[in-house]
């Protein structure tokens, strides 16, 4: 049933047309009765059409605007996913305010220097916990406009459904411009405090356009949503999937497995972690099988791996570097024909089990966020599991970059997005560098950012006046345009001999290890590279016990001279050929790099300042 807009629409100017109010219009007339939003978790279960999501929204900017809040004001969003999430964030910006995203369960002082810093006058809270957590911040700002998100009740607060009474029939809709400041996003702070990137509507409205030059979901098809949504990747892979008629499943880590399974989605957003989470999980499950089992297992996967790539290369869907690799190995005709067949046997008997067991309806998973190790691209597309690699930032809205269905060239990340310009310079000259040369990647189109929330010093350290922005990682083009990561810049490290160090290809290299699920780099101004190592336990134990070592307890295996053997053995063997650098040293940490201890960002990155910072005692004792 189509909603009644019983809201004062002020009728919107031609130029004015295409923003997220105008799209969220035709989608209440074209899928107003089709599910949009659901999240199987909560209690009871939400499912809202499209149709009351609109609703809901104008009924929020309608409230909001009834407290008084005017045009341009800066309004905190601290909560995780779920719909009223959504509700609120297109309610502040159809009301032409400005938000400010931010995690519930991001540090007190953190969420302080946001609230301070963009100069919020209304907050939006997950519910009463997150209110007793920053009341007292929230009094000294004097922000004592507060809205909760649940319907819990707590005098000078709004509930959700109370905000929406409110707001009812009551909100005025002016026409957005696309070049009106839309939100504020605080970049993740791997060093120092966070950066305030200021979006506009036209920025999120590229996202919206263009992104389907990398996928062309159907209406009604169904997405898994576990990233925060107020992280910018998942924020605009929300807003154009929901903008082609899609419905968004709320998940969560502790439910991911019986989500992908039970939602059986079609597609699904995820980081590099949850792949190679996925991946240890498998090679774990090789593992418990019989060893006939497991070295027919590893013949498939190794044959494989050569037919996918000899197809890719055959296909032009492979980077010139790893056709350049595979000229040694290069095959004939008939041994082609002869790994086709063994590669579908091994989908018969192996790979589509594994594909069921992870998600049965997935039609393609998109991932960013960092780069995709090579051997993770390898095996899921060994699997049969379409992923398309991207690439960007929150302050390019934030994709830049993006593999194609039809143009999945493995070890990139695509070309360019539609109306995105893409060079590669000179880390120091700035001068442009050619194809296949490494360098720093510029970008320049209609989703970067206009600079960052009172901080013109920092603008200008990343904004050139011709409106190039400097992303601050480490890349190179293919001679067909397609960009590929080789690390970021400033994670670069630099030896007391002077010689640079790109960290996040060797890690990738060492996390091939069933032994290691986690590993940094440590070496900036000291002569040799260590590493710091989060061991996977149940496969040191399993080797254990081959090794007459089954009576130790795993509290004390790791302090063993064999164990250690063991770990200096895999670094030798998944060391990267093309580095000169090997790691000298390292130490066992005790517990995941993770948000948990703050020694990652909310999206799995790692804050290498803070690694070192917190495990300064282990490296002093690698260099003493």
């Amino acid at each position: 049933m189509q909603v009644e807009l019983t809201q004062k629409v002020v009728a919107q100017k031609s130029e004015y047309d295409s923003t997220l109010f105008t799209v969220w219009q035709h989608l209440t007339r074209d899928y107003g009765d089709r599910v949009a939003l659901r999240d199987p978790h909560s209690q009871p279960i939400v499912e809202l059409t499209y149709a009351q999501v609109f609703e809901q929204a104008l009924n929020f900017a309608g409230g909001l605007q009834s407290l008084g809040v005017a045009p341009g004001d800066r309004v905190a969003i601290i909560a995780e996913n779920s719909p009223h999430w959504l509700i609120a964030d297109l309610g502040t910006l159809f009301a032409s305010l400005v938000n400010v995203p931010r995690s519930a369960i991001a540090p007190l002082q953190e969420l302080e220097y946001i609230l301070r810093h963009s100069g919020s006058t209304v907050a939006i809270l997950q519910d009463l916990k997150t209110w007793k957590q920053l009341q007292y911040i929230l009094s000294e700002l004097g922000i004592f406009r507060v809205i909760l998100l649940s319907d819990e009740v707590q005098k000078g607060c709004f509930g959700f459904n109370d905000l929406l009474t409110l707001g009812r029939g009551q909100s005025t809709m002016r026409g957005l411009q696309r070049s009106q400041l839309a939100t504020i996003m605080y970049t993740s702070g791997t060093t120092g405090n966070p950066k305030g990137v200021m979006l506009t509507h036209g920025n999120l409205m590229h996202q919206i356009e263009n992104l389907d030059v990398a996928v062309q979901p159907n209406s009604g098809e169904r997405v898994l949503s576990i990233l925060p949504t107020w992280h910018c990747y998942e924020r605009a892979c929300e807003y154009f999937l929901l903008s082609r008629g899609c419905m968004i499943v709320y998940s969560d880590r502790r439910h991911l497995k019986q989500d992908l399974q039970a939602e059986r989605p079609h597609y699904f957003i995820a980081v590099p972690r949850i792949w190679e989470l996925f991946y240890d999980a498998i090679g774990q499950q090789i593992q418990n099988k019989s060893r006939t089992a497991r070295s027919l297992v590893k013949v498939f996967l190794r044959l494989s791996e050569l037919y996918i790539t000899q197809r890719r290369i055959t296909t032009h869907q492979s980077s010139e570097r790893v056709e350049n690799e595979f000229k040694n190995k290069k095959i004939s005709k008939w041994q082609h024909r002869i790994l086709s067949i063994l590669h579908r046997l091994g989908d018969a008997l192996v790979y589509r089990k594994i594909r069921q067991a992870i998600a049965p309806q997935l039609k393609c998973a998109i991932t960013g966020g960092a780069t995709l190790p090579a051997y993770l691209d390898n095996f899921y597309e060994i699997l049969g599991i379409e992923i398309l690699n991207g690439y960007g930032l929150t302050e390019t809205a934030p994709v830049l970059a993006a593999r194609r269905i039809n143009r999945n060239v493995r070890g990139t990340v695509g070309p360019a997005l539609p109306g995105t310009e893409l060079k590669i310079v000179h880390p120091e000259t700035g001068l442009p560098l050619p194809s296949g040369e490494t360098g720093l990647v510029m970008a320049r189109g209609p989703q970067v950012t206009i600079g960052y929330y009172e901080n013109p010093e920092a603008t200008a350290q990343v904004l050139c006046a011709d409106g190039w922005f400097n992303t601050g990682d480490l890349g190179w083009l293919t001679p067909d345009g397609d960009l590929a990561i080789a690390g970021r810049a400033k994670d670069t490290i630099v030896l007391s001999n002077g010689e640079n160090v790109e960290p996040e290809p060797l890690e990738n290299c060492y996390k091939q290890s069933v032994y290691i699920n986690q590993i940094v780099l440590i070496g900036q101004d000291r002569k040799r590279l260590t590493a710091l190592i989060l061991p996977n336990l149940d496969e040191i134990a399993a080797w254990a016990t081959t090794q007459k070592l089954s009576s130790v307890p795993e509290t004390e295996l790791l302090h063993y001279p064999q164990v250690r053997q063991l770990m200096k053995a895999q670094l030798k063997q998944y060391s990267n050929p093309r580095s000169l650098h090997a790691v000298s040293d390292f130490r066992f940490v005790p517990e995941p790099f993770s948000p948990d201890n703050g020694l990652t960002t909310q999206t799995l990155k790692i804050r290498r300042a803070k690694v070192e910072q917190h495990y300064a005692y282990l490296i002093d004792e690698m260099y003493d």
